[in-house]
């Protein structure tokens, strides 16, 4: 490979799940906020902040990961543990990504820049909480949700509480589908001392995503009644519920390979969630 695919391999470009993943509460917090009709302006640069600050998150998670990368199949052939690209290409790379996503809100309010400065901590920081966290996918919860409250930073001026509500429900999703991934890497991670909820809830594993699950979509009907939301709405949850009822029967038998397709699969939950409050708005 040249450097340039080794460079997009770093950031993930080749697998956009993770953005995705990001991309849905941040599309449904900023429908919220703005009662269906978002700024189309703040709705770009929320998508492309979106991708480059999850760009820049692999890298840092790919540096602070160099030295464990190696011992686990599925990670061993990523470009810094490999040897193909130097741990400071990769704090290089994050860094330009990170400050050409917060040019990006340069034009938006004096809240959502403070919040933005938060977001890049509490994403820089998580790769290192699995040193010694037992449920570091909580704390990554907390960075793949951090839009939400800065989508309504932006367009309200203020974070609300059912914001926080929504990030808290945010949190339990990905708890959800990144215990499905840690699943996947489970021996690996036994061996070399890497926390993970998939190690901590041990047996209970599957019944823990499950409840995961259920707290998730409880917290956003909550959130839906709290605002108005209407059937369309319900419909949407209702949908991802089933995909979440879907998912158990991937990971029941905690087979690797579905384990991980259950985690990437997560992507249609999210956008039946999404769907459902669009759908709600537009058809009023």
């Amino acid at each position: 490979m040249n450097k340039l695919e080794l460079y997009f391999r770093l950031v993930r470009l080749d697998k956009p799940i993770g953005t995705l993943l990001l991309l849905w509460p941040t599309l449904c917090a900023l429908w919220l906020a703005s009662n269906g009709k978002p700024d189309w302006t703040v709705v770009g640069i929320f998508a492309l902040g979106t991708l480059l600050m999850r760009s820049a998150g692999c890298a840092m998670n790919d540096y602070a990961d160099q030295d464990i990368d190696k011992f686990v199949k599925r990670t061993a052939q990523r470009p810094i543990t490999s040897g193909r690209v130097s741990g400071k290409e990769a704090l290089a790379i994050a860094a330009t990504l990170a400050l050409l996503s917060f040019c990006l809100i340069l034009a938006l309010n004096a809240l959502t820049k403070q919040l933005s400065v938060a977001a890049v901590i509490i994403a820089g920081t998580y790769p290192y909480f699995k040193r010694f966290f037992a449920i570091p996918q909580a704390y990554l919860g907390i960075a793949f949700g951090f839009g939400i409250p800065m989508a309504f930073a932006a367009l309200q001026g203020t974070v609300p509480v059912v914001a926080w509500v929504l990030l808290l429900g945010n949190v339990f999703w990905a708890v959800a589908y990144d215990t499905e991934y840690a699943m996947v890497d489970r021996d690996d991670d036994l061996k070399i001392g890497i926390k993970t909820s998939a190690i901590t809830f041990g047996r209970y594993d599957v019944a823990a995503v499950m409840l995961c699950y259920a707290v998730h979509l409880g917290l956003l009907l909550a959130c839906g009644w709290q605002l108005g939301m209407g059937v369309w709405f319900a419909g949407g949850v209702a949908v991802a519920a089933g995909i979440a009822c879907y998912h158990y029967t991937l990971i029941r038998g905690r087979e690797r390979d579905r384990c991980f397709y259950a985690f990437r699969h997560n992507n249609w939950l999210g956008a039946a969630v999404f769907a459902g409050v669009a759908l709600d708005y537009a058809l009023r």
